[in-house]
This record gives structure tokens, sequence and C-alpha cells, in this order.
């Protein structure tokens, strides 16, 4: 398995549902290298320093062009993440 990563930051996040208790988030970044239907992981930093790892459940475009990065975990806006491409 390969993979190639890039640093990207969190501008928006959403809810995109919640089912038995796991809610699953949707996260758009100011840039990507994700095209619909990879996988991967991000990889942050909690603001008590504690290292985050975020697995990427899919990419999903919406009817804007937009790239939706889903997750299981939600980032917060801002935040510096580096993106694992998973291949």
């Amino acid at each position: 398995m390969s993979s190639s990563c890039f640093e990207a930051v969190v501008i928006d996040v959403q809810l995109e549902s919640t089912k038995g208790g796991r809610s699953v988030w949707r996260i758009a970044l100011d840039h990507t290298e994700f095209t619909a239907g990879e996988l991967g992981e991000f990889e942050a930093q909690s603001r008590r320093g504690t290292r985050l790892i975020v697995p990427l459940l899919r990419v999903d475009v919406d009817g804007a062009g937009t790239l939706w990065h889903v997750v299981e975990k939600p980032l917060t806006e801002g935040t510096k993440i580096t993106a694992r491409r998973m291949s």
C-alpha cells in the first residue's frame, strides 16, 4: 500500500448524520488532493497537544462542486492537518 501526504486547513465542518449514537461529519479543506472515492486519514494536533488520527470514510462532491471529506470525528475550523492518501 502506498500513500502520499499534503497539508491543508479545515475551512468548514458540518454534521452529516447521527444514527444510533454515531455521528458522521463532513469537512471541507482549503485545498485537497483527494478525489471522490479515495480513502485516507487526517492527522492533527488537539489544543492540548494530543496527536489525533481521523480516518477518512469517503470523499463526496456536492451539487456546488465542493469536495467533502466524510469522517466520524469533527475537527474545528482553522485546524491544520496533514492528510494521507491511501491507494
